[in-house]
């Protein structure tokens, strides 16, 4: 069975067709039938579920309920959600978004990591896909070749500037997140920023440069950061991350040194675990090592080395 990790899992049909048809586009944020998703400072509306055993839903709003606050930005379209238009509109510019919005306190907007720990799986897709493209817009509203403003088009799936007529696209930027490897040990470090403060350990990831494998970034990262070297590399499975818009493209590897020498510009400790001791971290029974939790791939690369018990790179 595949695993589909959290921000996966994405059930809105893109329609790239549709977003191409500027006429179909505007007509849709005109529709009464379509439905839109707010976001204020980059978090996300929920509502309670339907009864007290169920979980937060996201917070869907009718195409009135937002026309009449007359936001200053364009809806970004997503895609077609039980073939009706949705879209994620950014309403930070509302002073009390709650209070303009008519919503009563079955309704908040939450941080999208921890939204995305009570909602299903296919709701975080949606979140990762909205956050990520309303994130991208807010911070990419001037041309990078000429400076001059530019202008949402084709539902916010590119930005043009009409000085210079360059095109803008949302990017994502490819991370390799990899646990190393050494028999019944496996590498994990803590990064000089927020893991250190928090004192939990996590497998080693790094951006994929230019030009570069997914096998040949895992084996630089770990020897710039670790000072391992790695030889044989397995895909596992990947994440998007939209925080502001990676893709995680998780692996595992196998040690061919085992001496650590730390970067310590990025990293507060790099440290060889023993499974048993990484066994009872994700059972939160071990006192001395914290990792993360199955809202990250870390998480599943951890575990998937802790229940093959050798096989991984055996032979």
């Amino acid at each position: 069975m595949t695993l589909i990790h959290t921000f996966a899992g994405n059930p809105i049909d893109r329609a790239d067709t549709k977003r191409r048809d500027a006429p179909w586009l505007a007509e849709a944020e005109k529709n009464p039938l379509s439905r839109l998703l707010p976001f204020s400072q980059l978090n996300v509306l929920l509502r309670d579920g339907p009864d007290l055993d169920s979980g937060p839903e996201l917070g869907w709003m009718g195409q009135p309920d937002i026309a009449r606050l007359e936001i200053d930005q364009p809806p970004i379209f997503l895609g077609l959600l039980h073939g009706e238009p949705a879209f994620a509109i950014d309403i930070s510019e509302l002073g009390d978004p709650i209070h303009e919005l008519n919503l009563d306190d079955r309704w908040q907007f939450e941080d999208c990591r921890m939204a995305a720990m009570r909602l299903d799986t296919p709701q975080t897709g949606i979140v990762a896909q909205a956050r990520a493209q309303l994130n991208w817009h807010r911070s990419h509203r001037f041309c990078s070749q000429c400076g001059a403003l530019t202008e949402q088009e084709r539902g916010g799936h590119v930005r043009r500037c009409h000085a210079c007529r360059a095109e803008h696209f949302p990017r994502t930027d490819p991370v390799a997140i990899m646990l190393i490897v050494d028999g019944d040990r496996c590498l994990l470090g803590q990064s000089a920023g927020r893991l250190a403060r928090t004192g939990m350990y996590s497998a080693l990831a790094g951006f994929i440069d230019q030009g570069e494998s997914i096998e040949e970034a895992v084996r630089r990262e770990v020897m710039e950061e670790a000072g391992v070297k790695v030889g044989r590399v397995r895909y596992h499975s990947s994440q998007p991350w939209p925080f502001p818009s990676s893709l995680m493209i998780g692996c595992h590897g196998e040690a061919l040194s085992t001496h650590i020498e730390i970067d310590t510009n990025e990293m507060a400790d790099v440290s060889w675990f023993s499974r048993e001791d990484v066994r009872l971290a994700l059972r939160e029974e071990n006192p001395n090592l914290r990792v993360p939790g199955a809202i990250a791939i870390a998480h599943h690369l951890i575990r998937s080395w802790v229940d093959d018990e050798g096989i991984l790179f055996a032979g």
